[in-house]
């Protein structure tokens, strides 16, 4: 990624800079990165699963990460979040205006260095296909940031809605980056279609997990995310409304009906959705989708080690690793 950024300077890479952790606000350096993406980690390690080697996937892993910074750059603005993770956010500090301009750097760099599988000697056609490949996907993500945005004005949300979002949302460029992981190794169409799948189902289970944590917390004690409070529709509250008893129902809707929630709201909030057993169920459903993506696997060719590496990968996302 460092090198993408080698021979580019002025002050909007400044702040893309500063966003990946790479410097502080007055430019100097730090050692502080951005952890990577789970999704930037698909692309090596489909590529290492299938060909030993994960060092031709390094473009389209860095492609990813870029592409994912997009999104998170842009998802402060619309969250007015002042912070992001250690830091102000960039709209905080310069303004939204220019962190729309950053995120839209961020985009067109991710292209530009999917581009760069070529430089490994993957062959020109595959080179198109990933890139492409990254295009719909960033299409797909922001059609699921849509549509979570939009649950969030509507009391009553369905399970089969909430999984087509998180498809879209965070599937598309997991599965993305498991394709580009595998079309680096070296391999046939049929098996980028697989591992597709199988980094699309990752990336739902690592949503999912994410719902978990923003309401239990990450430890289970029940620390909640600014999410909640801006009525985010997530997997646990879907079920306590789609399998509480009418009273419960009937509570949350009292709740959610309110013009702004508070903290306390979330308290009886997260006492709801106990007796339900919405959190063992979402968990539940997050090891269905890690095992259907090992499922889909089948009849790929590839080391013993590289399938323990990325059923590793899966178990990390579920214990909430990555």
């Amino acid at each position: 990624m460092k090198e993408v950024f080698a021979d580019r300077q002025g002050f909007l890479y400044d702040l893309l800079r500063y966003h990946l952790g790479w410097t502080d606000q007055l430019g100097q350096p730090t050692d502080n990165p951005r952890p990577l993406y789970f999704p930037t980690l698909l692309a090596l390690v489909s590529c290492q699963a299938l060909s030993g080697d994960f060092q031709a996937a390094l473009p389209a892993a860095a492609g990813v990460d870029l592409v994912h910074n997009f999104t998170l750059v842009h998802g402060d603005v619309q969250a007015a979040r002042p912070d992001a993770q250690d830091r102000p956010s960039i709209w905080w500090v310069w303004g939204p205006a220019q962190a729309i301009n950053a995120g839209d750097g961020l985009h067109a760099l991710g292209r530009t260095t999917m581009m760069r599988l070529a430089q490994n000697g993957v062959p020109p056609e595959r080179v198109l296909h990933a890139v492409e490949s990254l295009d719909r996907a960033c299409l797909a993500l922001c059609e699921g940031q849509y549509l979570d945005l939009e649950f969030q004005e509507r009391m009553v949300v369905t399970s089969a809605a909430y999984f087509d979002m998180i498809t879209r949302k965070t599937g598309a460029l997991a599965g993305c980056s498991a394709e580009a992981g595998a079309l680096a190794a070296g391999t046939e169409a049929q098996v980028w279609s697989q591992f597709r799948e199988m980094g699309t189902k990752i990336g739902m289970a690592w949503q999912i997990h994410q719902d978990i944590v923003d309401l239990w917390g990450g430890t289970g004690d029940g620390m909640t995310a600014s999410n909640v409070l801006n009525k985010k529709k997530s997997l646990p509250l879907i079920h306590a409304l789609e399998s509480s008893s009418v009273a419960a129902k009937r509570e949350l809707g009292g709740i959610y009906m309110k013009r702004v929630l508070e903290p306390d709201d979330v308290s009886k909030l997260v006492e709801i959705l106990n007796e339900a057993g919405s959190k063992e169920f979402s968990a539940e459903k997050a090891q269905e989708l890690v095992d259907q993506a090992m499922h889909s696997l089948n009849g790929a060719d590839m080391t013993e080690q590289g399938l323990e590496n990325l059923q590793s990968l899966g178990q990390q996302v579920l214990d909430g690793e990555v």
